[in-house]
């Protein structure tokens, strides 16, 4: 399954939001430095789904608030 993921980082608490079937908003409190917040939206999914965190994998946007999410 491939989702769209909008990822609002520095928020004051973390929250995943469905907006639709494939597309989900992300709130982070990591900031946008050194891949924290790609690592903390990945946490954030993991939680969400209840899967591991292997199965998660960011295939675009690595540095854009706009991330294509493969979840296997």
């Amino acid at each position: 399954m491939r989702i769209a993921v909008k990822v609002k980082p520095g928020a004051k608490q973390e929250k995943v939001e469905k907006i639709s079937e494939t597309e989900f908003c992300v709130w982070v409190r990591a900031q946008a430095k050194e891949g924290k917040a790609n690592q903390a939206v990945i946490e954030s999914l993991r939680k969400y789904f209840s899967i591991p965190k292997s199965r998660i994998t960011i295939l675009k946007g690595h540095s854009s608030k706009h991330k294509l999410i493969e979840i296997s």
